[in-house]
């Protein structure tokens, strides 16, 4: 960098002592051919990095060639400028190294910013790393990038670094105690990225708070959940913080947990009934035998007698899981039908007493109470 700005000045002083005129034509013309030479060179480099089975020569690549096109302009252009301002006006001559070198160090900024931008689409889209920590490492990047690019132009234009430094300590403690809130979000934010209780992606829910969705965005001061309605939910990141959050998407597996009731006539064929449906569970295909799997004679219900099955699907996605479900049931529906016995519903039971019995009783209740 300080070799460029050292060429550079040497370039203004020749163009100090030179014909202006001969030597605008001299810059604009090494400009041309030099912005000439450089696209075709450039156009052999973009194949070269797309021959490649590597992605970080094109993240290289992305990151390097709009911003060298504007830098070939920008210093031809200063030149040109600079001998004009010379012949036209000496105190704007004067401001022009510090543009151009302001302009070199916004080139290297934006070639910064791009080649993290590129980045983060190969780990993840790519390399398959994990969303969150990928932009999360992303955004502090690109904050560390900006903030020095503000300390290099400080520089440029004179101001002490070390004075700015020392004014940015106060001032942060100040602005600190004025955005609390601004600042708890951030952390809160820094520590779902260090924890990772949910990533991009995921299906979460608070048992606490009406929150229920799947994750689209962890931001620096809130995150955006969208429901299954698709409506977006915007939290502050603080909240997480001291609220419980459930994660169904990291389950392992998920559970089949039904209570079935049969008529009391059909009590005989309870026994038979709940080892074939434990046997037909141990064998199906879509259950994880390796957990517990329950089929149990449960309880005397008001009109029927009750077992339960209690056993976990190898599936954790939704959808199939629910297929899975469906075809369970329709097994133990076949299997009760299969030993003549049917599955109860709610009944009552009325005795109606003789006329005969019903005036004996009321006498006998009568002698009672004398």
């Amino acid at each position: 960098m300080e070799e460029l700005y050292q060429w550079l000045e040497q370039q203004t002083t020749y163009l100090e002592t030179s014909n202006w005129l001969v030597d605008v034509s001299v810059v604009l013309s090494i400009t041309v051919v030099a912005f000439v030479a450089w696209r075709m060179l450039a156009s052999r480099l973009e194949r070269l990095a797309a021959g490649t089975r590597y992605r970080w020569d094109e993240a290289v690549w992305f990151a390097l060639w709009k911003p060298i096109n504007w830098l070939i302009a920008v210093v031809g252009l200063s030149l040109v400028a600079t001998v004009f301002a010379k012949q036209l006006d000496p105190d704007v001559a004067q401001l022009i190294p510090f543009s151009r070198k302001i302009a070199v160090v916004m080139m290297l900024t934006w070639a910064a910013l791009r080649f993290i931008r590129k980045a983060e689409q190969v780990l993840v889209n790519e390399q398959h790393r994990d969303q969150t920590t990928v932009l999360a490492v992303g955004k502090l990047l690109r904050a560390s990038v900006v903030i020095l690019m503000l300390l290099a132009v400080m520089q440029i234009l004179g101001f002490s670094i070390s004075g700015v430094l020392a004014f940015g300590g106060m001032g942060g403690l100040i602005v600190g105690m004025a955005a609390k809130d601004l600042l708890s979000n951030f952390f809160g934010a820094l520590i779902i990225y260090l924890d990772k209780p949910f990533k991009v992606g995921d299906w979460v829910r608070s048992p606490d708070r009406s929150i229920e969705g799947t994750v689209e965005n962890i931001g620096w001061r809130v995150t955006r959940i969208r429901t299954f309605d698709k409506r977006p939910l915007y939290i502050p990141n603080a909240i997480f913080s001291s609220i419980v959050v459930e994660n169904p998407s990291r389950m392992s597996h998920r559970r089949i947990k039904e209570t079935i009731g049969i008529r009391y006539g059909d009590a005989a064929k309870m026994q038979v009934i709940v080892e074939q449906v434990k046997q037909m569970l141990e064998q199906h295909p879509e259950i994880d035998t390796t957990q517990t799997l329950m089929v149990n004679f449960d309880a005397f219900g008001p009109s029927s007698l009750d077992f339960f099955i209690y056993t976990f699907t190898k599936t954790t996605n939704w959808v199939k899981y629910h297929q899975v479900k469906q075809d369970v049931l329709n097994k133990i529906v076949a299997i009760v039908e299969a030993h003549g016995a049917e599955f109860a519903f709610p009944t009552r039971t009325l005795h109606v007493v003789a006329e005969g019995a019903e005036q004996s009783l009321n006498s006998q209740l009568s002698s009672v109470g004398e």
